[in-house]
């Protein structure tokens, strides 16, 4: 009997610290406010010990904005249609990876800045790239099968 009263506050503790994970602390909220002041609908994550992770629509996109526990904004991340790929982007896309077929396409902003982020695919053989807006290749990593596997 003491076993399974153990098992089951283990599990209520357990359940409780995951519900806890998904409230923001007001620091994130009020920054993520002041930056997307026209959002009203957010899910949130914790992503780590020290960032959280938002989840919103915007313009009509799937938006997600990382901010510390402090409230400092780190990134924002949405799709783009292949259409929004700026051209010197899409040049570099078709000089450098030829053969390799969009998978995915985004858009990462910091405060370094603006980068496109795609996963290509070309048969087995899948890559994960970001480019600059003015077309230079700023990372290139093969993407593997425990890449996907870490995801599940």
């Amino acid at each position: 009997m003491k076993k399974i009263m153990f098992l089951m506050l283990g599990s209520v503790l357990i359940l409780s610290q995951a519900c806890a994970q998904t409230n923001a602390p007001t620091e994130v909220t009020t920054a993520f406010s002041q930056k997307f002041p026209t959002v009203q609908k957010v899910k949130w994550d914790k992503e780590n010990k020290t960032e959280w992770e938002s989840e919103f629509k915007m313009n009509g996109k799937e938006y997600s904005a990382n901010f510390t526990s402090e409230g400092i904004w780190k990134e924002t991340e949405y799709e783009i249609s292949e259409a929004e790929i700026p051209l010197a982007v899409k040049q570099t896309l078709e000089r450098d990876f030829i053969g390799y077929k969009i998978e995915e396409s985004e858009v990462s902003e910091t405060a370094a800045g603006k980068v496109y982020e795609f996963a290509l695919e070309n048969g087995e053989s899948e890559l994960e790239v970001a480019i600059s807006p003015g077309g230079n290749v700023l990372k290139k990593e093969v993407k593997t099968e425990d890449d996907d596997e870490d995801k599940d």
